[in-house]
């Protein structure tokens, strides 16, 4: 009788147990960064050292965290959030361990803020390492598209340029590179970058992609000749 008596009461017990795990969320992760937890990645925070890697898509200062699967060319583009995210998602294809942001150490600074000016709607800008590849953060995509548009139309209208060049773009961010190799890296499929081309004669070859950006004469694409 009295060992009946136990087992019932350890019974009794286990089963407050779980009931008191389960009413304080034990059933589910509330600190790891789990759902409805306050120590994931923020807007506008740095998510730790693999954010805006592959291995940490965040949505906000991660990369790619909010591309739906159904969406357009464009939604379907990394997004970074900050610089830093960027860098390091674009340092999974070529190089960019480090960012400068500031004149000092940035090889062409004088010369991109010429070039981006405020109708390009670029509100950062970094030089990685040496300076040959450059990360251009994008308040609007689309103001930026346009203002592309028109440089590149001045200068088909010129005879200058090439229909088959571009630049490589995120959902709010863009990079370039004086490196044709690192241009082609940002451009393999699992990058997931595309480059904005507004050409007016822009033809890809047959089984590369062109669709629609987010102003009219400029698509996306997958092919890019320097």
């Amino acid at each position: 009788m009295r060992t009946r008596t136990t087992k019932l009461l350890a019974s009794a017990a286990a089963v407050t147990a779980l009931l008191t795990l389960t009413a304080c969320g034990g059933g589910e992760d509330q600190t790891l960064g789990g759902i409805g937890s306050d120590t994931g990645t923020g807007a506008g925070t740095d998510g730790g050292a693999h954010e805006g890697t592959l291995e940490n898509p965040t949505k906000n200062g991660g990369v790619n965290g909010n591309a739906p699967k159904d969406g357009t060319a464009f939604q379907k583009l990394p997004k970074a959030g900050t610089i830093a995210a960027a860098a390091r998602f674009v340092n999974g294809f070529t190089k960019c361990v480090e960012i400068t942001t500031t004149q000092a150490g940035y090889k062409y600074w004088d010369q991109d803020v010429a070039r981006y000016g405020e109708n390009y709607s670029v509100v950062e800008r970094g030089s990685c390492d040496e300076g040959d590849t450059r990360i251009f953060m994008i308040k609007d995509m689309k103001a930026f598209q346009a203002a592309y548009k028109d440089d590149i139309t001045k200068k088909a209208a010129e005879n200058r340029g090439s229909s088959t060049t571009g630049v490589v773009i995120g959902q709010d961010f863009t990079v370039g590179s004086t490196r044709s190799t690192a241009m082609a890296a940002l451009l393999e499929p699992r990058a997931g970058l595309l480059t904005l081309n507004c050409h007016p004669e822009f033809q890809p070859p047959s089984g590369f992609r062109k669709e629609p950006a987010l102003v009219d004469g400029c698509v996306l694409t997958d092919y890019r000749k320097s």
